[in-house]
């Protein structure tokens, strides 16, 4: 397919950008909270990686911090 419709076509075809960019959320995820989830319930657990992931699409959605170069 790669070699068809080129590389780009493939990512578009495969949706290869929209798993990236879970991937790249995850180990957000990871490096915001830690890879282990601190409550031992099953229950607690679903709430505590709800409201990590609600205040992370938060973060996001806020937007990254724009850099401008001082002379």
């Amino acid at each position: 397919m790669i070699v068809k419709g080129g590389r780009m076509a493939w990512q578009k075809a495969t949706g290869y950008g929209q798993r990236s960019r879970g991937e790249a959320q995850i180990g957000r995820y990871k490096q915001v909270y830690g890879s282990e989830l601190r409550s031992r319930k099953l229950e607690t657990q679903t709430t505590e990686t709800k409201i990590a992931v609600k205040a992370l699409n938060r973060m996001t959605h806020l937007g990254r911090a724009t850099y401008e170069r001082v002379a």
